[in-house]
């Protein structure tokens, strides 16, 4: 087959769920004989055209910051689905656009159309009503737009049951379940990291990550283990407030912020050297980050929402999910921090069913039977 993907944000040089998601199954796809190639905006530098691993980059646009402020950049947005527009050209079985951030959704549509493509199109969360906790007022065009994209394509793919289940709440029927998954190889051949800590967090530092809560409650656990060390690998526009934070409440011994990590072993090895993965998240299409601390044998901490998806990877000895405080979470982290080793092996057990490697294949099924190859 010959795929497309449609995703402004590429790994390695974005480092989110969703850009590492294609990034693993289309060198996977590639390895056995597929002619895959992902368009996004150029985030390296020299030719606009690429190999990584066997897959064809084409950085069709200049990159722009994908936040304004707190949120989403809707210029970026806009920017990005004019070059899509302009520039995915290609004899291509299928097309595969990842639904946020929802506008790009609608050129490649049309080009899908016109090109007579196959048109996937992979959802990674749904926001429905919380569009107006994020925009106000404007959240009601949000809602709107996205309930169009939900019309869009004859093939959706969801990362997990619960955003299958939202898709069906906006009346989309047919839906495949294909999840992230963890790279088991890669991970058992990393060493755990010189630089330890008893807590841990990796993702960027934006609003529904909540680590806010994770300080606040490192503060607590703090009267009970002064010598608690705490970990924050990632980087956002909330960035200056938590470190603001972390000196009001005198935890600059016991928090450090490395930034984002370009090097995906390092992070690894410092998950590794840590005992108690913390995600606090409200919002998680399905929580990538969550399997790879669990598949380096950490039980993970995080919070019970009806849009955290990483609740439903939550098995009985491989971690909780708390209320969304953080004295809930602090009583969670110590819970934890005392079965940290003892539920290890367990841990890993259930990483083991997300193997890209597997998922890779699973995906490769859906295409194949959604067009008839």
């Amino acid at each position: 087959m010959k795929i497309a993907y449609v995703y402004d944000a590429v790994y390695p040089w974005i480092k989110g769920g969703g850009e590492r998601r294609i990034y693993e199954l289309s060198k996977r796809l590639a390895s056995r004989g597929h002619d895959v190639h992902c368009y996004g905006m150029k985030w390296w530098k020299g030719d606009d055209v690429v190999d990584l691993e066997g897959v064809k980059l084409h950085g069709i646009c200049l990159p722009m910051s994908l936040y304004s402020g707190p949120r989403r950049s809707y210029g970026q947005a806009l920017s990005f689905a004019s070059a899509v527009l302009k520039s995915v050209r290609g004899d291509y079985d299928l097309v595969d656009c990842q639904e946020f951030p929802y506008i790009p959704c609608f050129p490649a549509r049309f080009l899908s159309g016109w090109k007579e493509w196959h048109f996937f199109i992979t959802w990674l969360e749904v926001w429905g009503a919380y569009w107006c906790d994020y925009a106000g007022k404007a959240g009601l065009i949000g809602q709107m737009v996205e309930r169009s994209v939900s019309k869009l394509a004859p093939n959706n793919i969801a990362i997990s049951e619960r955003v299958r289940g939202d898709l069906e709440g906006l009346g989309v029927a047919n839906i495949d379940v294909v999840p992230l998954g963890v790279d088991f190889k890669k991970i058992r051949a990393v060493k755990a990291s010189e630089e330890t800590s008893d807590l841990i967090f990796v993702g960027r530092l934006i609003g529904h990550k909540n680590v806010d809560l994770l300080i606040k409650a490192a503060g607590l656990i703090r009267q009970t283990l002064p010598d608690l060390r705490v970990t924050i690998i990632g980087d956002g526009p909330e960035a200056p407030a938590l470190k603001s934070l972390s000196r009001e409440l005198e935890l600059g011994r016991n928090v450090t912020f490395t930034g984002f990590l370009d090097d995906y072993d390092e992070v690894i090895a410092r998950i590794k050297s840590s005992r108690v993965f913390v995600l606090p998240s409200t919002r998680e299409g399905f929580g990538a980050v969550a399997l790879e601390a669990n598949a380096c044998g950490l039980p993970l901490v995080t919070v019970d929402h009806r849009m955290n998806a990483v609740c439903d990877l939550l098995r009985e000895g491989t971690g909780i999910a708390c209320q969304v405080s953080e004295v809930s979470l602090a009583e969670g982290i110590l819970k934890c921090l005392k079965l940290s080793g003892v539920t290890a092996e367990r841990c890993v057990q259930f990483a083991e069913g997300y193997d890209w490697d597997s998922i890779s294949r699973s995906l490769e099924d859906v295409y194949e039977r959604r067009i008839g190859k």
